[in-house]
């Protein structure tokens, strides 16, 4: 019943008949990139310049510098607040650490009071923007035709898009998530082109494991992302696949990096409490390689 549910749930969009397809990335090399989401954190300008500084202090030898030459070194990005981003650039670019943005409005300019646009944010240094997170759903309404317009024009303006998908916990005790995570990716990434997904992050983020103390075993969410590459080879072909990188978003700590790094289609993490904290941030991109 669920899965036929969830083939009408495609059938506006007219892609192509949905089955997840096996998905074996053990011969893809990806880059590891970890990202911290500040949320609507620190308070003040002259705080987010103190993170970003002590950040800076921390990078270690496998992160990218700023002229990098290693394919595999860990990319680092931040997301602030939109009023601290050019300030957090100035810093945060001279050390190599890529500056994002958390959220966008799919409209280029006009009378859209409080809203941002691609430009402006480009303008001022920003390469990531983050698309669809979990709290933009919940808490803004964000549905999945204005995430599916933003990501489009972020990658129409020539930066990268952080695709958050997930399920929240009802789904989770449903037994759906696979589902609800597989309409999510084929809506939210409708009509984007197989060279476009060169710029396009996947972000797994069980709702139900954000700053709530749940815990999703590493195991369990490479399970998951395992069954995304699956849908992305549906969607496109195994080499996108097999090349998209995605991370993994929900409570992610020091303690629990290296179990989620360890695993073989984790790409790198989506932080949110703990990248407030730059020796606790420092640690998860440092994390121990194997």
């Amino acid at each position: 019943a669920i899965l036929a549910a969830s083939s009408d749930a495609f059938a506006p969009m007219a892609r192509r008949a949905f089955v997840a397809r096996p998905s074996s990335s053990l011969e893809a090399a990806r880059q590891p990139i970890m990202a911290g989401n500040w949320k609507m954190n620190p308070a003040t300008e002259a705080d987010a310049l103190g993170l970003a500084s002590e950040l800076s202090k921390l990078l270690g030898d496998e992160t990218c510098p700023v002229n990098e030459d290693d394919d595999m070194c860990t990319e680092v990005v931040v997301f602030p607040p939109h009023p601290f981003i050019a300030k957090v650039y100035e810093v945060a670019s001279d050390v190599g650490i890529t500056v994002g943005a958390q959220s966008v409005f799919f409209e280029e300019k006009g009378a859209y009071t409080g809203a941002v646009s691609t430009s402006m944010i480009k303008s001022i240094g920003v390469e990531y923007v983050l698309c669809g997170h979990s709290e933009r759903r919940s808490v803004f309404n964000d549905d999945d035709d204005s995430i599916n317009r933003k990501v489009q024009k972020v990658l129409a303006d020539g930066m990268k898009a952080i695709l958050c998908i997930g399920e929240t916990k009802e789904e989770y005790d449903l037994g759906i998530k696979e589902e609800v995570c597989a309409i999510q990716l084929s809506k939210d990434l409708y009509e984007v082109t197989k060279e476009q997904m060169e710029n396009v992050v996947i972000a797994y983020e069980p709702v139900w494991a954000i700053g709530t103390g749940l815990v999703c075993g590493s195991e369990d969410a490479n399970a998951v992302h395992k069954y995304l590459r699956g849908v992305l080879a549906t969607l496109y072909d195994q080499e996108v696949a097999n090349a998209t990188r995605i991370q993994y978003g929900g409570s992610v700590t020091p303690d629990s990096v290296d179990a989620l790094m360890a695993m073989s289609d984790i790409d790198g993490c989506l932080v949110g409490g703990a990248s407030l904290a730059a020796d606790k941030f420092g640690r998860i991109i440092n994390y121990v390689r194997k």
